[in-house]
């Protein structure tokens, strides 16, 4: 029998010297039930253009004072769901900050200020808030399954559908059939 566990994946950083220090004390990945109520009332920052930066920046609004979402990009058409940007712009508490990134963190045992920068305009602002919520993605941890099992591009396990006739080839699939949704296929190697 052979057993594959989940891989897990790697949250892309936002390269500040110091961010590491405030993750769980300011910095987080994800927003939850638990991290809505740390920052009721607050204002905090969301970074990311995609769906899930606009999917946590409307719920977080549900509680926050304010919601600032940075995107180093001119806007979001590209990058999120219309139904998610009109929601965004008919949230009044949500302040979308185009061509505008992170530049600086400070704080004690937890975040305390962010320094972020406007990068059409070059100016540099610092504001009293507590919470970043960081939603720039992540990045599988696969490579150590190359050769394997079939990786996309950008690394991520292809089941299913994803699989390509040259895959199927490499494998030696024997089977008529195609590989169901989420079947994995793999390199089985002899010794």
């Amino acid at each position: 029998m052979v057993s594959l566990r989940s891989t897990g994946a790697q949250y892309r950083k936002l390269p500040l010297e110091n961010l590491s220090r405030f993750e769980g004390a300011g910095v987080y990945h994800g927003a939850t039930f638990v991290e809505a109520q740390l920052c009721g009332g607050e204002e905090l920052v969301v970074v990311g253009g995609g769906n899930s930066a606009g999917q946590a920046a409307v719920f977080l609004a549900q509680t926050a004072k304010r919601v600032h979402m940075l995107v180093r990009s001119t806007g979001l058409a590209a990058t999120m769901s219309r139904y998610l940007i009109r929601r965004i712009e008919n949230t009044p508490t949500i302040i979308l900050r185009p061509q505008t990134e992170i530049v600086a963190v400070e704080g004690g045992n937890h975040l305390d200020s962010v320094y972020w920068r406007n990068n059409q305009t070059g100016q540099t602002e610092k504001h009293e808030i507590r919470h970043i919520f960081v939603m720039t993605g992540a990045d599988p941890n696969t490579r150590w399954l190359d050769g394997c099992l079939a990786l996309d591009a950008k690394g991520f396990i292809k089941t299913g559908p994803d699989l390509l006739p040259e895959n199927l080839t490499d494998i030696r699939w024997s089977l008529t059939s195609q590989p169901y949704l989420l079947e994995l296929v793999c390199q089985v190697f002899s010794q």
